[in-house]
């Protein structure tokens, strides 16, 4: 297999990359966080400047990666790979008290497999050697053909040697119809590689938190509260779980416990099919209507890019900075052949 070197600026850093790995993995397993998000070529947020050699622009979608960027020498460095020596610009991703875990490959085995709400399952894979992460960052699963797919992690960073994912079945999905929700069994091995993602918890971060998440964009909230349970984190907390159906309002019981424990924390479940005994509506609407002003928060989202843009535009309009905005999208198959809401302000922290 032929390998290439890579000079990753302003860093002067050089590293190896195989000519069939892409050139973000191949920096994050040395160290060098560089700025990402879905890992497959949809969002633009891996987008830097090859200032030298020869890639191959791989599976970029054509509104993440104008041709007109092409042409300039940009590259989405989640898909592209080496075919030379390269140079190429990067925004070096530090952030105070981040930790920065590089990415390995592990092997473990699924130790629970447990559906928790229509199309929705509950996969813990217990790792054959610990994987540090912080809150709210996922993981690629390996799938038994050789595909990947990034699923983000729902238990606590407290105890890396357990992962736990909540998946989304996909209608015809090679992942989810084709093996999690078909073949796949408790007891079987498994492989993934991780850390990815820089849409993690900011512990230097002490204002009042929101976490605002639909369906199970709820997982890297989820592991992010957990990090804060311990100790409560000296700020409080309110969290929004918008779904279409009580069916879907997977962890009610949880947070509602938690809620009982905890003085610091709001639950806040957001139906926007369904009648109940709570409130209705979706998450940006909800929100909208208890803070007409939101100034002073740090907020973090998660789910479908739809709903993470309306919910931006809530947060933004109750004069809420994009610097206090920390943002995940769920892209699907759809969203990248549409390129809906690809492009976006690069204030935005991903």
């Amino acid at each position: 297999m032929t390998s290439y070197t890579v000079t990753v600026e302003p860093l002067g850093t050089e590293i190896t990359c195989r000519e069939d790995q892409t050139v973000l993995d191949a920096c994050l397993r040395e160290g060098i966080w560089l700025p990402h998000a879905c890992t497959h070529g949809t969002c633009g947020t891996c987008k830097a400047e090859i200032l030298d050699g020869e890639v191959d622009f791989g599976d970029a979608s054509p509104y993440a990666l104008l041709e007109s960027e092409r042409e300039e020498g940009s590259a989405l460095l989640c898909v592209a790979t080496p075919r030379s020596d390269v140079v190429l610009e990067g925004e070096i991703d530090v952030e105070e008290g981040v930790e920065v875990h590089p990415v390995r490959d592990y092997r473990g085995t699924v130790a629970v497999l447990q559906d928790v709400a229509p199309g929705v399952r509950r996969i813990v894979i217990e790792l054959a050697t610990p994987m540090p992460f912080n809150p709210g960052q996922y993981i690629q699963l390996n799938l038994p053909g050789g595909d990947t797919r990034p699923y983000s992690i729902a238990s606590a960073a407290a105890d890396p040697s357990r992962i736990e994912l909540n998946v989304k079945r996909m209608p015809g999905g090679v992942a989810t119809d084709g093996w999690i929700f078909s073949t796949l069994r408790t007891g079987d091995p498994v492989t993934l590689s991780g850390p990815y993602g820089r849409f993690s918890f900011r512990p230097a971060r002490t204002q009042p938190i929101l976490l605002l998440g639909s369906g199970t964009g709820l997982a890297p909230l989820k592991s992010i509260l957990a990090h804060i349970a311990p100790t409560g984190g000296g700020q409080d907390v309110v969290l929004y779980h918008g779904v279409a159906t009580r069916e879907d309002l997977y962890e009610h019981d949880y947070f509602e416990a938690m809620q009982e424990q905890h003085a610091w924390f709001t639950y806040r479940p957001a139906l926007s099919r369904d009648e109940w005994q709570g409130r209705t509506g979706r998450v940006p609407a909800q929100l909208a209507e208890d803070y007409p002003r939101a100034a002073g928060h740090v907020a973090y989202i998660c789910g479908s890019p739809q709903m993470v843009t309306d919910t931006m535009k809530a947060l933004m309009k109750a004069r809420l900075f994009p610097r206090d905005i920390y943002r995940e999208d769920f892209f699907d198959s759809a969203d990248r052949a549409s390129g809906a809401n690809v492009v976006r302000s690069p204030l935005i922290r991903r």
